[in-house]
């Protein structure tokens, strides 16, 4: 078996089957770990021919390593529901398991897609990320949110892009935004550190010129407007949740 696709999900039907289309060709298995979603999700995956398990929630790296446990492939392709690998990256791939390879890990070149508008500006395009090994040859660490892909060996890189589908709607953003923002808050404490006034007040403001001015966000019209400035929110409500769960003003759930 030579290319196993690995994906962790929980209510996804809004892109999964697209996801699961760009795959099928390329994929010898498709795995997916399912946190008990409500919606069509798993409906959706065992149509397309995945192998669906269900199990609890308990952090993006631990569902991940989860995926990965499972996977019979001498290859690994671990991608997020909401990404789709385009025609080219799919030949490319498809090059590099059939032992046309110089390395055995890979990072690739994942574009933004938000509100329907692919994002070339404010940081949000050509981001290389770890998507594609030789088993065994990366491990992820077990961080609830923001999980680490570590290897020992010299990476290659991939520029034919995969697109990352962030945000379908403004409803699905704040969606995610109260997700990530209490898991990052609980996976930062964790690590021993604290939030300050600097932190809610400055931080934000820095996050969005950095953003819309310096990486040029503003050359994406209203979306980048949109998305530099939810950033900055995003930024100051991480923090707050860190600051209220330092002075036990109540869990963060």
């Amino acid at each position: 078996m030579k290319l196993s696709v690995g994906i962790i999900t929980y209510n996804e039907e809004r892109i999964l089957k697209k996801t699961l289309d760009a795959v099928k060709e390329i994929a010898d298995e498709i795995i997916i770990v399912d946190s008990n979603s409500t919606d069509n999700t798993v409906k959706i995956a065992e149509s397309k021919g995945a192998v669906v398990y269900t199990e609890d929630w308990k952090g993006f790296g631990p569902q991940k390593n989860s995926v990965i446990e499972k996977c019979k492939g001498d290859w690994i392709l671990l991608i997020d529901a909401d990404e789709v690998v385009s025609k080219e990256l799919k030949l490319k791939i498809k090059e590099i398991i059939d032992d046309k390879n110089k390395y055995e890990v890979y990072d690739i070149n994942r574009c933004s897609i938000c509100f329907g508008k692919e994002l070339k500006y404010g940081g949000w395009s050509n981001q290389y990320a770890t998507r594609l090994w030789k088993k065994d040859s990366v491990t992820v660490s077990n961080n609830l949110v923001h999980e680490e892909f570590e290897t020992k060996l010299t990476k290659g890189k991939i520029k034919e892009k995969i697109y990352h589908h962030t945000y379908l709607t403004l409803s699905d953003y704040i969606t995610r935004f109260d997700r990530y923002t209490t898991l990052g808050a609980e996976e930062y404490l964790k690590r021993g550190k604290k939030s300050n006034f600097f932190n809610i007040v400055i931080n934000p403001f820095f996050k969005f010129i950095r953003m819309y001015i310096f990486r040029m966000g503003f050359l994406d019209g209203i979306e980048g407007l949109i998305i530099a400035l939810f950033s900055g929110m995003y930024t100051m409500t991480f923090f707050f949740y860190c600051c209220l769960y330092n002075r036990d003003y109540g869990d963060i759930k």
